[in-house]
Parts: C-alpha cells; sequence; structure tokens
C-alpha cells in the first residue's frame, strides 16, 4: 500500500498558493502510483484546533468549531476544484480523532512519558510555543518569524522528548530515505541538537485556551495543537480505532511512504516532535513514515505573507488561466524540496508554449493529417527508416526518464523529459514533411508510417499526462480513441494503436491563454470575418 499524505491546513484564514502547490504535487505523486498498479490511500485535511482559530471565532462572534469548519469549507472547495482524488479527509475535531489523541496521551503517561511542572519563559503567540535560547538569532532576539513574543508563567504537561534525541540522530544518520531531499535530511540532522535537553510542553491551561483535545487525566488542560495535528497521520489511517469500520485498517496502511510538508514544518515539527512521539509510542524504525519536504513559493525571492500583502489566491488563478493551467504550473516550474519564484506571466507562458503550442499543435496536426489523408484510419506502414527509428528510441528513453523522476518525486524533470520529446515529435514532423507525402502517391507507404510514429507518441504522451492533468488527457486519449484502463507505465510498449485503428477528428484540448489585448484583436479579427461571410451570403442571395 502506498500511504501518502500531506500536512494538513491549518484554519485560520484562507487557502494560497503553497497550500495548492503542495496538494496537488501529493495529487500528482498518488495518481502515479495508481497508474502503476499500486494500491494508494491518500490522506489529506485541516487542522482546527488552537489558540489563533479561537482568536478568530472570538472576534467573529461565533464558535470555534462553526468558524473552522466555514473555513474548511473554502479548502474543500479549492481542492475539489483543482481536481484532487484523495481518499480520506483528516479533521481534528473528529470524533475519531479526538479519542486516538486521548488514547495516546494515557498510554504516554503510564508509559511514564509525560510529566507535569510549572515554566517560565518566551511565549510565541504566532507559533503557539515556548522558546528557549537556542531559539534567538545572532543578534540576541528572536526573529521576526516567531510573531509576537511575551514573557509567561504557567504550570503545563510536558514530554519527555529529550530522552528519545540520541535515537533520531541515530535514526536520520543511518536512514539516508527518512527525509527526501537529501539536503533536507541534512538540515535536520543540523537542528537536532537544537532540541537537546530541552522537553515539549504538551498543553496548554484551559482558562488560556478552550478550543482544543481536553487532556484525559487533567481536564483543565487542552492538548498542545502541534501535539494534536501531527497525530492526524495515524488517526485517520485507523491507528488505536478498535476497528472502526470507518476508517481504514491500520496495518495495511502503516508506515506512510510519504508525509508531503513544507520545509517550515520540517524541524522542529515533523523532523523532531513527530518522530519522536513515535518513537515514544513504540513504533520501530522501520515503522517510521517517510517525509518529502518542499520547498516554498515565493515572490521575487520573498516569502507570501499577510504582512507583506502578497498572498496569491489559487482561486483567482483558476479564474483567470483554468484549474489545469495551474496543476501543471505548479509541478512544472518547481523542483521538489527547493524553493521557486511564483510569477504569473510564466505560467502563461509555459502553459502557452508546452501545452497549447508544443503538445496541442502536436495533436491537432496529427489526428488533422490522420483524417485529411487517411480517413482517419492509422496503418503501420512497411518498413522502416533513420528518422522514424530515432523517435521510437527517444520515446522508450522518455519513458524511462519520466518514470524514474516520478519515482523520485521529482514531478519538474519528468514533465520536462516529455516536453523534449514532444519537441522532438514536432520536428519530425518538419523533416519528413507527411503534407508533402499525401501529394505523391509513390509515398503513402511513408506517410502510412510517419502518421502513425506520430500518433502513438501522443497516445503514449496523453496516457503518462493523465497523473498530472487527468481530465486533459482523458479528451486526448478519447480523440485517440485509446482505452488506458487497463495500462500502467510498466506495460507501456510501442503499438499501442493497432494497425487498421480510427481516431476521431481533432479538438483543441489546450486553447491559448490570451491577455486583454489579445482577446481584443481576436474578437475584432472574428467580428471582420463574420462581416466578410455576410456581405458574400448577401452577394449570393
Amino acid at each position: 500500500m502506498f500511504y501518502i499524505t500531506t500536512a494538513i491546513d491549518y484554519t485560520n484564514g484562507a487557502p494560497h498558493i503553497g497550500h495548492a502547490y503542495e496538494k496537488v504535487l501529493a495529487d500528482v505523486l498518488a495518481r502515479w502510483h495508481r497508474m502503476c498498479g499500486e494500491d494508494v490511500y491518500f490522506l489529506t485535511g485541516v487542522d482546527q484546533h488552537g489558540q489563533k482559530v479561537q482568536q478568530k471565532a472570538e472576534a467573529a462572534g461565533v464558535e470555534p468549531e462553526e468558524y473552522a469548519n466555514a473555513v474548511m469549507q473554502k479548502f474543500i472547495a479549492l481542492w475539489d476544484r483543482l481536481g484532487l482524488n484523495y481518499d480520506g479527509w483528516a479533521a481534528t475535531s473528529d470524533k475519531r480523532h479526538v479519542a486516538c489523541v486521548q488514547k495516546i496521551l494515557t498510554n504516554l503517561k503510564e508509559k511514564g512519558c509525560l510529566y507535569k511542572k510549572a515554566y517560565k519563559g518566551f511565549y510565541s503567540v504566532r507559533q503557539e510555543q515556548f522558546l528557549t535560547e537556542k531559539e534567538r538569532n545572532e543578534d540576541g532576539v528572536f526573529g521576526p518569524e516567531w510573531g509576537e513574543v511575551i514573557e509567561l508563567e504557567e504550570e503545563n504537561w510536558y514530554f519527555n522528548l529529550s530522552q528519545h534525541i540520541a535515537w533520531l540522530r541515530e535514526f536520520i544518520t543511518t536512514h539516508p530515505d527518512s527525509v527526501t531531499p537529501e539536503f533536507r535530511r541534512q538540515n535536520l540532522l543540523n537542528a537536532i541538537e537544537r532540541a537537546e535537553g530541552v522537553d515539549l510542553c504538551i498543553s496548554r491551561p484551559k482558562n488560556r485556551l478552550s478550543w482544543g483535545i481536553p487532556l484525559p487525566f487533567d481536564p483543565d488542560f487542552v492538548t498542545y495543537v502541534w501535539f494534536d495535528a501531527l497525530v492526524n497521520y495515524i488517526s485517520f489511517a485507523g491507528y488505536l480505532s478498535d476497528g472502526d469500520p470507518t476508517l481504514p485498517e491500520f496495518s495495511k496502511l502503516w508506515p506512510a511512504a510519504c508525509e508531503v510538508i513544507g520545509k517550515d514544518i520540517l524541524v522542529p515539527a515533523h523532523g523532531v516532535y513527530w518522530y519522536c512521539m513515535l518513537h515514544a509510542m513504540g513504533f520501530s524504525d522501520e515503522e517510521m513514515p517517510k517525509l518529502l519536504v518542499h520547498g516554498w513559493l515565493n515572490i521575487k525571492g520573498e516569502k507570501m505573507s499577510k504582512s507583506l500583502g502578497n498572498i496569491v489566491d489559487p482561486n483567482d488563478l483558476c479564474d483567470a488561466f483554468g484549474a489545469e493551467a495551474l496543476r501543471y504550473y505548479l509541478v512544472r516550474d518547481t523542483k521538489t524540496g527547493y524553493d521557486s519564484d511564483y510569477d504569473p506571466e510564466r505560467l502563461k507562458m509555459i502553459y502557452n508554449t508546452e501545452l497549447a503550442n508544443d503538445l496541442g499543435n502536436l495533436c491537432n496536426r496529427s489526428l488533422n493529417m490522420c483524417k485529411s489523408y487517411c480517413g482517419s484510419v492509422v496503418h503501420h506502414g512497411e518498413g522502416d527508416d533513420e528518422l522514424s527509428a530515432a523517435l521510437r528510441t527517444s520515446l522508450a528513453e522518455t519513458e524511462a526518464t519520466f518514470a524514474s523522476c516520478m519515482n523520485a518525486y521529482n514531478t519538474a524533470d519528468a514533465l520536462g523529459a516529455l516536453n523534449t520529446h514532444i519537441k522532438q515529435c514536432n520536428a519530425y514532423i518538419e523533416q519528413t514533411k507527411p503534407f508533402m507525402m499525401a501529394k505523391d502517391e509513390t509515398q503513402t507507404n511513408e506517410l502510412h508510417r510517419v502518421l502513425f510514429h506520430l500518433l502513438e507518441s501522443c497516445a503514449h504522451i496523453a496516457y503518462l499526462l493523465s497523473c498530472v492533468l487527468p481530465q486533459a488527457s482523458a479528451r486526448m486519449l478519447e480523440q485517440l480513441q485509446v482505452n488506458a484502463a487497463a495500462l500502467t507505465p510498466q506495460t507501456l510498449a510501442w503499438g499501442l494503436l493497432p494497425d487498421g485503428h480510427t481516431v476521431q477528428a481533432p479538438t483543441p484540448v489546450f486553447p491559448r491563454i490570451m491577455s486583454e489585448e489579445e482577446k481584443a484583436k481576436a474578437a475584432e479579427r472574428a467580428a471582420k470575418a463574420a462581416a466578410k461571410a455576410a456581405r458574400k451570403a448577401a452577394q449570393q442571395g
């Protein structure tokens, strides 16, 4: 079972493009593994508890759960719009999750992993956590990433995190596949020393924060949001569910093959807290999840933030460019693990160049020529030639590269390899000139061979693209009359279109994205053409 999850989104605001990138990336990977014939379970959802949600709800004059659920609907609507095909939905106010968290807390307390003490220190209101001297920057102050920092003294419950740090260092060191990409694993190793000697506060007094999961052994406290939220990866996978039929069978899902998270929550939340929590619960090294860490989408090198006013709403991009254009851009222009700059002009350029021009024109021209010259019937033709052999080699190499990159979570290079072959197909048209062959009856066999090679490539490309653009892929495969249901990347082979196969007339799948000026010029040309046609009809009448 390929169990893939994403970080759950905090319901203290609307979804932004960073959320969209993470979810689309996970969806593409889930679809790829389904294509490969694997059983896949894709979990995503929302983190609903915490002080910020409580404050937002109070400001809105509603209960925290009502506020969190209203925000949750915004996330669900966007994920539907972007075509996410998830199997499970995590919401941390769910009673099943609450029960699991409380069982874990009880078990940890019984094992001696939790203790209560008073503490005075500096508290980050934004991050909802106590800070230590190690969080101060080189100037000796707490940086802007912590937001408002106040001095606070209160009694709380603690998890003996420090007792698991030596194990954590050994585990990360000896398991190179625990965190991908490799440089993010090194980042984690370098940061582990900051957790030495420091335990994790896992509660908040109810008189300060009521919106959270009550500690089962001390009802005057609720669970710290990060401890609560991290548990979603196992609670909604059926951990400690006593066979609840509404949840998956835990033993079939766990460990997670891929937890997709942003670089900002690798340290300390996932790389330190989560691994140590699991270790304390009794999970073995072999049962630890694998973390896939992605970078940020920035604007001109700056992180998107509410304070800078540069947050990008994915709904606006779907309105302007379409959901499929946004899906393609997010996983094509960002190399997994690294930061990238969001640029709407680049989104438009990549879509128009690689999809509308390169792939769209290839499919349209190939289908049109087959319709015009062969009555929409594909003939293999006899013999071979150097250019056709080179195209077959290119396709085979492209498919191998695509699979290798997708298995390594490298969507950008996978799509780059696909586009390289598409360009070779378009060059093949110019080199072989089937439009000239069609004028010479002695070249009918060569014409058939060339069109077969083009349409065969289109079929393979359309199939592979289905994990990224499922709807566009389906439209292309329908025009090519290919049923991809029985295909897998492993069984994909030359000869997908049999001799005598019939295709449909083309319908453009990737209409160009036009600027307002381009739209105005196109409307003007259409109006002139209509007027000309009307005058001609009047003259003939």
